[in-house]
């Protein structure tokens, strides 16, 4: 597959905006106000398309971490690029995240001279955990966010 990765578009912003995950996973949903559109446009984001369509998107730095891990200290280590990302739900467990992760990670490597990664996920999500763990990453932490009781763990990697 032949994936363009660029900085999020005021139209891709207005797509991502409105994507539902179902069940346990509408934690990562977007809700359409401002404030998230403000943050997806702050240069922070960048989505993956194939063939001009929109396939999910990716985060890097302090965007990428969850803020109730600076409770926890679970982000002191600065050698480590944090990353977030998110496909579109339609096309979560179809097995995209292997080569969607990967592809996020090199282009950080070519763009923003990471070197070692960092990413942070709900202890739920198994099939997330799974494909992290099949790049390399292993669970070093983990913190619990108070305002709803969900455990997230702390995954990091030197292997790309």
């Amino acid at each position: 597959m032949k994936y363009v990765i660029t900085l999020l578009s005021i139209q891709d912003v207005k797509l991502i905006s409105k994507w539902k995950y179902e069940d346990e996973y509408s934690i990562y949903s977007m809700d359409e106000n401002q404030e998230s559109i403000g943050e997806l446009l702050d240069g922070s984001y960048y989505c993956m398309k194939e063939n001009d369509t929109l396939i999910g998107y990716f985060c890097f730095g302090k965007a990428a971490q969850v803020s109730a891990g600076n409770e926890y200290n679970a982000y002191n280590d600065m050698e480590y690029t944090d990353i977030g990302l998110g496909i579109k739900p339609d096309l979560c467990g179809r097995g995209l995240g292997f080569d969607f992760l990967l592809n996020g990670m090199e282009f950080a490597k070519k763009e923003l001279s990471a070197k070692k990664f960092r990413l942070t996920v709900a202890d739920f999500n198994k099939r997330a955990i799974k494909v992290y763990e099949r790049v390399g990453f292993r669970v070093e932490n983990s913190f619990i966010r108070k305002s709803d009781d969900v455990r997230f763990f702390v995954m990091d990697t030197d292997a790309i």
